[in-house]
């Protein structure tokens, strides 16, 4: 059911997908550090646009897209890259029709299998700077993003931020390891993005609606099973908060071996969550609640069928009444959320929250 829905989402709201917009100025060339396995969409302020791939072991000879199939051109100019690779690293050019080019980005897709992480409040230290001994006294060294919003203003929450790898040499401009690095065949053990965690406390601006969009869903939970929980909309570049039961779960309890009765995924930042037991779990993205899961145990569902039927006396290949009903009750609900959905996209305001965007100058 909640494919359904998530499904009907991605159509109404191409625009709130799990990706990073990305923006740099017209006629200029951005380089940036990103991470792989974390969708991004470069944007071009042209609708017939033109784009170029130049690998790092391409030279000056471009890479057609068509023949990378993580790659989508939209029909507004912009490129969407899912799920990107290290492999994806290099030069992304766009153009218009006369060939002129609008504006390009270099970037490297630091590989998040690698990511080293870290909590403040647990004495965890980042990766320290290292010198390369390649001729020209180069530090190698973490570059950190901004603090993230905190996760809740609520109660106490935590809040992230993202670090990449760059190379400085003495009087030149840093450069993402990606780049400086491509060329030497040599391994770095220090070549790692980071993500770095602490606790934080903030006053709510305004009231919370609850988000404009929430999901509800409901599934089955055997007890030798678990499963995958997929926050709609949430991804590592974004704050994403957690809870079972209206009780928070914090990266402080994992990454301490506190909590193991769930576990958030890092490469996401938190995007999904693995469980283990029933619980009602529900997601928050910014701040604003986004979804809500209930996964019921299989005995509680077919409880009601032992106490109706006698032993020896199941019917196998018919439909049972219990699951039959329940069935029912979730699509009337499923049509109702998406026939609401539909109706605040219509009939919304044209103020609003604004998506939000990755600037590089």
């Amino acid at each position: 059911m909640l494919t359904i829905l998530w499904t009907l989402l991605s159509l109404v709201l191409p625009g709130l997908g799990l990706h990073l917009p990305v923006s740099c100025p017209r006629a200029k060339e951005c380089q940036l550090a990103l991470l792989s396995n974390n969708d991004v969409l470069l944007e071009c302020s042209i609708s017939n646009a033109h784009w170029f791939f130049f690998g790092l072991d391409t030279g000056d000879k471009p890479i057609s897209l068509s023949i990378i199939s993580n790659t989508k051109q939209n029909p507004d100019g912009s490129l969407l890259i899912k799920n990107p690779s290290p492999f994806n690293t290099g030069l992304y050019k766009c153009r218009d029709k006369n060939g002129n080019q609008v504006t390009g980005y270099k970037i490297d897709f630091q590989d998040i299998k690698r990511l080293h992480v870290t909590h403040i409040d647990l004495g965890q230290k980042p990766l320290a700077n290292e010198t390369l001994h390649l001729g020209h006294r180069e530090i190698l060294y973490t570059r950190w993003e901004p603090w993230q919003k905190c996760n809740s203003c609520k109660s106490q929450g935590e809040r992230k931020r993202l670090g990449y790898c760059y190379v400085k040499e003495p009087l030149e401009e840093p450069i993402p390891c990606g780049f400086y690095l491509g060329e030497t065949k040599t391994y770095y053990d220090r070549v790692k993005p980071e993500m770095q965690v602490e606790k934080c406390q903030e006053k709510c601006q305004g009231p919370l609606t609850g988000g404009d969009y929430v999901i509800f869903d409901n599934f089955r939970l055997t007890e030798s099973d678990s499963t995958q929980l997929t926050c709609p909309f949430a991804s590592i570049y974004r704050p994403v908060r957690w809870e079972a039961n209206s009780i928070p779960l914090t990266w402080r309890e994992q990454l301490s071996g506190q909590d193991l009765s769930s576990f958030m995924d890092l490469y996401s930042g938190g995007r999904q969550l693995q469980i283990f037991q029933p619980a009602v779990y529900r997601c928050f993205v910014q701040q604003e609640l986004i979804a809500q899961f209930n996964p019921i145990a299989s005995v509680d569902l077919l409880g009601a069928e032992s106490q109706s039927k006698r032993p020896g006396q199941r019917q196998f290949g018919k439909a049972d009444p219990v699951l039959r009903g329940l069935q029912l009750v979730l699509l009337m609900v499923s049509v109702l959320v998406v026939g609401g959905l539909l109706c605040k996209v219509v009939f919304r305001p044209i103020q609003g929250k604004k998506n939000q965007v990755l600037l590089v100058k």
